[in-house]
């Protein structure tokens, strides 16, 4: 049976599906890339090859985005390369038809994304600061000695509001210091930090544009229902949480695949994964570009180069 391979590479993260034609999800995997795209690429590949038959499905296309898919297209011979915008919006329109926003906040970033009839009009990115991020919410479960697959657990048992700083990681932190030391409870804290969160979102990511229902929530933080209740409250309606909301970048991408209808992929296949990768990097000088160009080795051949302005390096 043919099938596709839907990616996703970030800061943080590389996630893997595969659908079949039938559009159903056969195999998944989302891994750390630890500070190594590559290997954390082929170590995902290798997983995704563990799950399926390949006497049974075929792979007949490879999509991929995120901010490392230049890389992960070399590296792997992608067929289509989208951005993280229409690759959650194909995977949320898949959910819900109707959808009319979009909010997908990972460990490093996060996105909004307003549609009209099913096409995306509006959208924007989280600045350099992580404050209404993953991370944001990682780093203070560290030292609340709360594991952060808790956090939602503990803030729905939250009584009492508390009130966190919102603008700065830092500021948020010191706050959330000094409301321990007035005794409030371990749980009304997390839930103040929850919507601390929700509260940096709306005010830097949507810049107070209204959200409308039906609202779509990815990304790993919609794991915390700390947070998705927090959205609800701040919203006035409900949040929708798909089952897969920590791939549905490369969900959108596998479907978008499958649309496309690829008769002859550029996949370089699974047995990659046992070759010899490797990647360069120099600054070219032949002008004031003074490009870093980075190369992608595989066997010592190059497979491209990333990061050339002029196109001396395509």
């Amino acid at each position: 049976m043919r099938a596709v391979l839907g990616i996703d590479i970030g800061s943080v993260s590389v996630k893997m599906a595969v659908l079949d034609e039938n559009k159903k999800l056969r195999a998944h995997v989302y891994l750390e890339t630890a500070g190594a795209p590559v290997e954390s690429t082929l170590q995902a590949l290798g997983e995704i090859r563990k799950q399926i038959d390949e006497q049974a499905l075929r792979i007949s296309g490879v999509g991929v985005t995120g901010s490392g898919r230049k890389l992960a297209a070399l590296l792997l011979g992608a067929d289509i390369v989208k951005n993280e915008v229409t690759a959650q919006t194909i995977a949320a329109l898949h959910y819900d038809p109707d959808v009319s926003s979009i909010i997908e906040i990972g460990g490093q970033d996060s996105k909004v994304i307003i549609l009209e009839n099913g096409i995306p009009v509006w959208h924007n990115l989280n600045t350099l600061c992580a404050a209404g991020t993953g991370s944001f919410l990682s780093s203070q479960a560290l030292r609340l000695k709360v594991p952060i697959e808790k956090f939602g657990e503990h803030a729905l048992r939250s009584k009492v509001k508390v009130n966190i700083a919102a603008k700065c990681t830092v500021f948020s932190e010191s706050d959330m210091i000094h409301k321990a030391a007035l005794g409030y409870k371990k749980e009304d804290i997390i839930n103040g930090l929850c919507e601390a969160l929700v509260r940096n979102f709306v005010n830097n990511v949507t810049r107070n544009r209204s959200l409308r229902s039906p609202t779509v929530f990815a990304g790993g933080v919609a794991a915390n229902q700390g947070v998705v209740k927090a959205f609800e409250r701040e919203l006035g309606h409900a949040v929708i949480v798909p089952e897969e909301h920590r791939i549905m970048g490369c969900i959108g991408m596998a479907l978008l695949t499958l649309e496309q209808k690829i008769d002859n992929t550029g996949f370089k296949g699974f047995d990659i994964i046992g070759h010899d990768v490797r990647l360069t990097s120099h600054v070219c000088e032949d002008c004031p570009n003074q490009c870093e160009i980075t190369g992608v080795l595989i066997n010592d051949t190059a497979a491209g180069y990333l990061n050339s302005r002029c196109g001396k390096y395509g």
